[in-house]
């Protein structure tokens, strides 16, 4: 089976708007970042951007994120990077089939298309759910529980150390985005 060893991955000239109703805090994080966040978790991408994989062994392979168009296949001989030729055939299941050990080089444009693909509802409330939780009050920095008494009247609050770190899954956003991870 073929496997990816690779993926290098290009930066978008631009990601998608941030979705509307967002809270005054949420508004001022930078929607690029929580793009970025959220395109860390998934497989699919809206808007266009290039990529290379570089994959190694024969069967079938498919590209890792989608859309996906294969502009270039090479392969490794001689200690350079030749076309493929004559061009691979297609897999059943939507991929390549890899004839020889390679290593492979794919060079492609994933994301993006004609008319731009449009962000699913499901992906837009997973940017608000995260940047609603990132844009909550933080406490005080590096402590984990904090307690407050004025007379008879006391509040404590606890929070995880890693709570930013597992903002996808306990903000809900990941559950949402469940149906991009794989392609």
């Amino acid at each position: 089976m073929a496997t990816t060893i690779r993926q290098t991955e290009s930066a978008p000239a631009a990601y998608p708007e941030a979705p509307d109703g967002l809270s005054e805090a949420a508004q001022a994080l930078d929607p690029d970042m929580i793009w970025q966040r959220l395109e860390s978790y998934i497989a699919c991408r809206w808007t266009e951007r290039a990529v290379i994989w570089v994959v190694e062994g024969c069967g079938e392979w498919h590209p890792p994120l989608a859309p996906a168009t294969i502009t270039k296949a090479e392969i490794w001989r001689d200690g350079v990077w030749v076309e493929v030729e004559p061009a691979l055939s297609p897999s059943p299941y939507g991929g390549y089939v890899l004839p020889g050990d390679g290593p492979y080089r794919f060079t492609a444009t994933v994301g993006g298309g004609s008319p731009a693909p449009e962000v699913p509802a499901a992906a837009e409330e997973a940017f608000r759910r995260l940047a609603e939780y990132m844009a909550a009050d933080k406490g005080t920095a590096g402590a984990s529980s904090e307690s407050t008494s004025v007379g008879p009247i006391s509040i404590s609050s606890r929070r995880s150390p890693s709570w930013i770190a597992q903002a996808m899954q306990n903000s809900g956003a990941g559950d949402l985005l469940r149906p991009y991870r794989r392609v």
